[in-house]
């Protein structure tokens, strides 16, 4: 029986996983979408060929077809939409970051453990199909003792406007970012204790535009010795550029996620299908071929389906959200401090990650 799944936003995100269901349909299907802008629910709706159309969440949270919900709205949003959805029995695939704070990661993860729904933390990484075979390999011991991964993410910044502003999304690139990264690497080494965060942020570019970072370096330290390192950039024209590099003792691989599987293509007019986050297709450009499908977002979608009934256990569930936030807030202490920040890091009375970068006082108190 497919899961009838709710999607709570209507733009990029958003129209990622009405795809992603569409390309598995023995397991899940879109009934219904959310969204307060002035029809974009409906024309959401209407292009997706969703039965139903909400401007309000907590209609469509009421809505007894609904079985499990698509968090893709604002960062700001997510805790509040996530506890809403477990009292009213749904549950909930959360789309990265998890929230601001681990105050409210924490309430995310008692509310939906109270209501006994499944609370699913959406990192397509751990999904996608090059990715995928590279840890197999690692696991398989190809490399022999793996003591550093490096995950990067780089383009010319995010499609929604709101991630511009730091109030809405937290912070910049590594918020937006350098998540990704953070996820990646910790599920590779095979979800290691982390020993400590050190990461060097800047505003390059964009400043006229955001009071975030739009550039970083993040390294992470594990218990194991192992290392892991997140480039992440808003300062990239172009298109999109998703790579990884993996470094043993026996051996090293490579993957760039996307340029494998592009169309080396030169075009002087132009042409109507829009390429990851270029600003025209004249000239040459990259188009990719199973986009969604090389992002992961299918086999993801089709995973928390099967989790939903019981079939799968979660790869990737609150638990895993919060080991992230945790990390996003050491590394904004430790742009601000100019040192590494050693774990645990719970921070307090902090109202988002980027306050440990802007107020150093305040990262020095929470990080003592």
């Amino acid at each position: 029986m497919k899961v009838r799944i709710g999607i709570i936003g209507s733009r990029f995100q958003a129209e990622c996983i009405a795809g992603a269901v569409k390309a598995m349909p023995e397991e899940g299907e879109v009934v219904a979408v959310a969204s307060p802008s002035k029809g974009h629910a409906a024309g959401f709706a209407q292009r997706h060929g969703i039965p139903s159309a909400y401007t309000d969440y907590h209609e469509l949270l009421r809505d007894p077809q609904v079985e499990m919900i698509s968090i893709t709205a604002p960062n700001r949003l997510h805790a509040q939409i996530t506890i809403d959805a477990a009292r009213a029995g749904k549950h909930v695939v959360c789309e990265k970051p998890m929230c601001l704070t681990l105050e409210e990661a924490d309430a995310m993860i008692e509310a939906c453990r109270q209501a006994g729904v499944l609370l699913l933390y959406a990192e397509e990484l751990f999904f996608a199909p090059k990715y995928v075979k590279a840890k197999q390999l690692a696991d398989e011991g190809a490399f022999g003792r793996v003591h550093l991964v490096k995950q990067g993410e780089k383009h010319s910044g995010p499609h929604s406007e709101w991630f511009w502003d730091v109030a809405q999304s937290g912070g910049g690139a590594v918020m937006d970012l350098g998540c990704h990264g953070i996820a990646f690497c910790w599920w590779f080494l095979g979800k290691p204790k982390i020993r400590s965060v050190y990461s060097q942020m800047a505003t390059q570019v964009h400043a006229e535009r955001t009071q975030g970072e739009d550039e970083a370096v993040t390294l992470i330290e594990f218990e194991n010795g192992a290392v892991g390192m997140v480039e992440s950039s808003w300062n990239r024209p172009g298109g999109m550029d998703d790579s990884i590099e993996v470094f043993g003792d026996k051996g090293q691989t490579y993957a760039d996620m996307l340029m494998g599987n592009a169309l080396p293509t030169y075009s002087e007019v132009g042409f109507g299908y829009a390429v990851e986050k270029a600003a025209t297709t004249k000239g040459w450009t990259y188009p990719v071929f199973e986009e969604h499908w090389n992002y992961g977002f299918p086999q993801e979608m089709r995973h928390f389906a099967r989790c939903v009934r019981g079939k799968e256990t979660p790869i990737s569930d609150g638990e895993t959200g919060r080991v992230v936030q945790e990390v996003l807030c050491a590394a904004y202490a430790s742009a601000g401090l100019g040192r590494k920040i050693t774990l645990p890091f719970r921070p307090k009375g902090i109202a988002k990650p980027i306050d440990l970068w802007k107020t150093p006082e305040r990262a020095h108190t929470c990080a003592t």
